[in-house]
């Protein structure tokens, strides 16, 4: 019994000792929130910089608007431009229309020339930089007013200190408000409620809007929010459906009323009134502390919220929450190193893993469910490659709840969510990657959710025609959910250029069926054979003649008669809805097979000639297509979407040749990432980039739908991965690491390790016990990986 108790109290210890550490002093909440032009967020991360708790439910900060509203961030931030309010509802890192920005305030110390229905008359510049910190965020405004920050999970708390010196000191609420885009896909204000009480220190009510990238209809969001000083006036205005970022182009102004409760006119109606609330503190009031709770179910609920912030001591709110994120999230990967920058990247990028989806469990409008909640799938198209494997590594319960979630909205709505948005299933960039996201969760063993129900949601997507909802981007098939090609899909084999997104929705749904496979022989193995022959419909679209670069043998728009449309590989065109490939070039597509290498490199021409192909990807200057402005580099592979994720990598499908999957995991990072606010190449995609690089720091890139990870180049002395609430560790040890970036040998809990993949169970091992890496790196290439290449479980050859 002694050596079982020794080892329960070290594992203990270990928890305790990481635990108690400040994690948080290395996180940069501005990294990713400026594009190449300083102080632009043009083609930036777009990640959100304010305050919030692990995938919190609130996300408090600051919107910002320039005139040229293109510049505009789907976070609600620019690094130079104007502030319209604080609000209590983000994404992070999404591309695209700019969605949320709702429930807001505004502290303004003059009324003079202002418009309250008109943001312009009175947003404010910042007359020096923001300071954010984990839980934390503080603006100083041109009118004097410095604005600070925090939240709880549904609860914000807002402090504002005016001037001493300034008459004015007011708060305003214009319920109309939201994050403005350049017109494509924009979101609008539709109509509400507000009512104010106790003398002012108190208005509730809620707000219904609409639309924004994932489209859908009208939806409601409550609000509850206190003063803790009584405003000497406090009035409801209300005024005639306008835009508010467009001056001089109504004379329309805020007719007050002396009632305390105002609505904006009839429930759904598209032109109701915009309402708003004018609260005035008195003269000698210096600081004004606000708290606003919200819930997308009822005004009650978001009042109860205000309960989670049982004060009114913003410090404290601050610490917690980064107690919160230190305890949940960034010691669950504890690394050691001197350098500071690699600290700050590392950090930051776990930060950032860690925003969305939004965990609204208890807070579903539409139905009463014992299952968990998420919102804010923004998209599963981008996060099934990194980010949930992430979580299913160091954060397995979550993650199950997240995938139960996805299973009962699959339940009430016929289909599992891609691109979920404000409990509206969304747009579906590519194939149903639900399925990935649910077999990558099987293949690993998370526990407690009902597989039965899982596969027949994955079923769906596979068999079940999606409405068409006529998007305007692509009417030739659903953009909402499941597969909009399915008909294509299951009369060929692969999708047809008659469809938008051909190409890249074929080898979408390949993986798509792959994943089908993978969960059916646990639950249904009549159906194995049946999608894994489905998942070999990529290969009826290889064209063997098609020439590009000097290789021969690309993926191509093929038509149903076999035919191809004429086509570069090397561009995609504008990479959009209706193009043959989705934010991504046919060159890049031609290599997304991670569940049958062995078919593609024979495909390819063979290992020689499918080696040197690879290494034609990372040619500087090949580039040909602007992926949706979301390009970097000038290489074909493309660092900042998601189509080129694991290409770096597939070296590892060669033997002896993991050192050119290591050399490129250090360079790739080193050129693309770093602590700067530009320093995420490309949108954060809800976590996607910063997952990506959080893999990349460990040394380790999962293999999304198989139990299956490459082994890379680890950056760090130590790390110490915690393995979700089990008490085990996984531990990476390396030596030798100013040396070189190359692997010159490496142990797997304790044995010489000949291949250049791991699979979960070496590192989640059964009997709970720890694992062990032992990493030995140098100055030079050296081929240690003589044993099995990584395996391709996929493998079915089409005559």
């Amino acid at each position: 019994m002694r050596p079982a108790t020794i080892v329960i109290a070290a594992s203990i210890g270990v928890c305790n000792a990481l635990s108690q550490k400040d994690y948080t002093q290395h996180v940069n909440l501005f990294i990713g929130t400026e594009g190449p032009v300083a102080g632009s967020a043009y083609s930036a991360g777009n990640v959100f910089p304010g305050a919030t708790l692990p995938f919190g439910a609130a996300k408090v900060g600051i919107d910002t608007t320039r005139w040229n509203i293109s510049f505009a961030a789907n976070g609600g931030y620019t690094p130079d431009g104007n502030v319209t309010a604080i609000t209590m509802l983000h994404e992070s890192g999404t591309g695209g229309a700019p969605t949320y920005g709702l429930i807001p305030q505004m502290p303004l110390t003059t009324l003079e020339g202002v418009n309250l229905l008109d943001n312009i008359t009175y947003m404010q510049p910042r007359t020096s930089p923001d300071e954010a910190s984990v839980g934390y965020y503080k603006t100083q405004l041109q009118n004097g007013v410095k604005a600070e920050m925090s939240s709880s999970m549904h609860a914000g708390i807002i402090k504002y200190t005016y001037p001493s010196e300034v008459e004015g000191k007011h708060i305003l609420v214009d319920l109309s408000h939201f994050i403005p885009s350049a017109g494509k896909k924009e979101q609008w204000y539709s109509n509400g409620e507000l009512e104010i009480s106790d003398g002012g220190s108190r208005y509730s009510g809620y707000g219904v809007y609409r639309e924004g990238w994932g489209w859908g209809g009208d939806y409601r969001v409550y609000f509850c929010a206190r003063f803790d000083t009584t405003p000497v006036e406090a009035r409801l205005f209300s005024g005639k459906a306008t835009d508010p970022y467009w001056p001089n182009t109504t004379d329309v102004r805020p007719v007050f009323t002396n009632a305390t409760s105002i609505r904006g006119g009839t429930v759904g109606y598209q032109y109701a009134d915009r309402i708003g609330a004018l609260f005035s503190f008195p003269q000698n009031s210096s600081v004004v502390t606000s708290k606003v709770g919200i819930s997308w179910v009822s005004e009650d609920k978001a009042c109860q919220f205000l309960d989670e912030i049982p004060h009114w001591d913003l410090q404290k709110v601050h610490s917690a929450a980064k107690d919160q994120w230190n305890s949940e999230v960034l010691s669950k990967i504890d690394v050691h190193t001197s350098n500071q920058t690699q600290l700050e990247m590392f950090y930051t990028a776990m930060y950032h893993s860690h925003l969305m989806p939004s965990d609204r469990t208890g807070e579903n409008p539409y139905w009463e469910s014992e299952e968990p909640y998420y919102d804010d799938f923004y998209t599963l198209w981008d996060t099934f490659r990194t980010l949930h494997p992430l979580l299913t590594l160091i954060e397995p319960e979550r993650q199950s709840d997240i995938v139960r979630a996805m299973i009962d909205i699959w339940r009430h709505e016929r289909f599992m969510p891609e691109g979920r948005s404000h409990n509206h299933n969304g747009r579906v960039q590519g194939g149903s990657n639900s399925d990935n996201v649910l077999a990558d969760a099987y293949v690993k063993g998370l526990k407690g959710i009902n597989w039965a129900d899982g596969y027949a949601a994955m079923k769906t997507n596979a068999e079940v025609q999606p409405y068409n909802n006529f998007d305007f981007e692509d009417p030739s098939g659903s953009t909402k959910e499941g597969r909009g090609g399915l008909q294509d899909w299951k009369k060929y084999g692969f999708v047809t250029p008659d469809r938008g997104r051909c190409l890249s929705k074929t080898v979408d749904y390949a993986l798509n069926d792959f994943s089908l496979s993978q969960v059916a022989r646990g639950e249904a193995p009549e159906d194995v054979a049946v999608y894994l022959n489905r998942s070999a419909g990529w290969q009826r679209t290889w064209s063997h003649n098609t020439t590009s670069l000097n290789f021969t043998g690309f993926l191509a728009p093929t038509y149903g008669n076999g035919s191809i449309k004429a086509y570069d590989p090397l561009s995609c065109g504008a990479c959009d809805w209706q193009s043959i490939s989705y934010e991504g070039v046919p060159w890049e597509y031609s290599w997304t097979i991670p569940f049958d290498m062995e078919t593609l490199i024979t495909l390819m021409g063979g290992p020689e000639m499918a080696e040197k192909r690879l290494d034609t990807m990372f040619i500087p200057g090949l580039t040909q297509s602007n992926q949706g402005g979301n390009s970097a580099g000038t290489t074909i592979f493309n660092p900042g979407n998601e189509p080129s994720f694991m290409t770096p990598f597939l070296y590892n499908y060669w033997p002896g040749k993991q050192h050119k999957s290591a050399r490129l995991s250090h360079d790739l990072v080193d050129q693309y990432y770093n602590n700067g606010r530009s320093g995420i190449p490309g949108n954060d995609d809800a976590g996607a980039m910063s997952s990506w690089l959080v893999w990349n720091m460990v040394g380790l890139y999962p293999v999304a739908t198989q139990p299956v990870y490459l082994i890379l180049a680890p950056r760090f002395e130590n790390t110490t991965v915690t393995l979700g609430n089990s008490g085990a560790v996984l531990r990476i040890q390396t030596t030798g690491l100013g040396s070189g970036p190359y692997v010159q040998s490496l142990k797997v809990n304790g044995i010489q390790w000949d291949k250049s993949w791991l699979s979960h169970e070496d590192l989640v091992r059964a009997d709970g016990s720890d694992s062990l890496l032992e990493f030995e790196m140098g100055a030079e290439p050296v081929s240690w990986d003589s044993g099995d290449v990584a395996p391709s479980p996929g493998h079915v050859t089409i005559p």
